[in-house]
């Protein structure tokens, strides 16, 4: 008699609180759904960005949704280096020995260190080979950046683009910054990009210098936090007001008419 093969685990996509490397964090209910925090307190295998920040994250579910497994006996699978510097959103890693324990029938969480895993974050090349080995994939209620910061800022969201992070260099900086721009007046698409927090300052300031007077920026920072506010003007009205952001908080730009 042929044995009927395991079934197959399911890939849950697992969010993160939007407080990693902030000062203060709020309470997770806060800003994650109970379900969610259930499902990721079942969890025992896990990959992730970084081991050290995934065992705090799930010390914090644990003190309201207790794990069903020990944390010091959890299987926490970090991705490459080389992953996180170069993103995995192109192909080129093979993730599939990463999903052995799903292909032998236990659930694994995929984590990010803020957000939504795969999202402006690694993790979609562990998503591609969960679909190739045919497992199920469920991605998970939480907080996205993005989102909510195009949700606040006022500018169109029925049409808008995320484009990653600009240039650090200044000349080519205000060069991207102007072709964002344009595309934005000419479509009406939003345009959405992100900055390590310690460059916020030097981005503004390439932004109020280069963008037209009648371009309308928004800045979300410390969202879900206490914290957290969004301000959105004219670039005009920006340099009027005298705005700044701080250089430690992360934050999400939008610009558009």
């Amino acid at each position: 008699m042929t044995q009927a093969p395991s079934p197959k685990g399911t890939l849950y996509l697992v969010p993160a609180p939007l407080d990693f490397g902030c000062v203060t964090q709020s309470p997770l209910d806060q800003s994650m759904p109970a379900h969610t925090l259930a499902v990721a307190a079942r969890l025992r295998h896990w990959i992730c960005e970084n081991a050290k920040s995934t065992r705090a994250y799930l010390k914090r579910v644990d003190a309201s949704h207790p794990l069903g497994t020990a944390l010091q006996e959890l299987t926490i699978q970090e991705l490459p280096r080389e992953v996180h510097k170069k993103g995995d959103h192109l192909g080129g890693f093979d993730a599939t020995p990463l999903l052995a324990a799903a292909r032998q029938g236990h659930d694994v969480g995929l984590v990010s260190e803020a957000g939504m895993p795969a999202i402006a974050d690694p993790g979609s090349s562990v998503v591609r080979a969960a679909h190739d080995l045919g497992l199920r994939v469920v991605p998970l209620v939480g907080p996205v950046s993005l989102l909510l910061a195009l949700a606040a800022s006022g500018l169109n969201g029925q049409n808008f683009a995320f484009v990653g992070y600009v240039p650090a260099d200044p000349a080519e900086r205000n060069k991207r910054i102007r072709e964002l721009e344009s595309l934005a007046l000419k479509t009406g698409q939003t345009q959405l990009f992100i900055e390590t927090p310690y460059r916020n300052t030097a981005l503004l300031q390439g932004l109020l210098q280069t963008l037209q007077h009648n371009t309308r920026l928004a800045t979300s920072s410390g969202l879900t936090l206490e914290t957290a506010n969004t301000h959105s003007n004219l670039v005009k009205q920006w340099k009027q007001s005298g705005w700044t952001l701080d250089n430690a908080t992360p934050t999400v730009f939008a610009i558009g008419r």
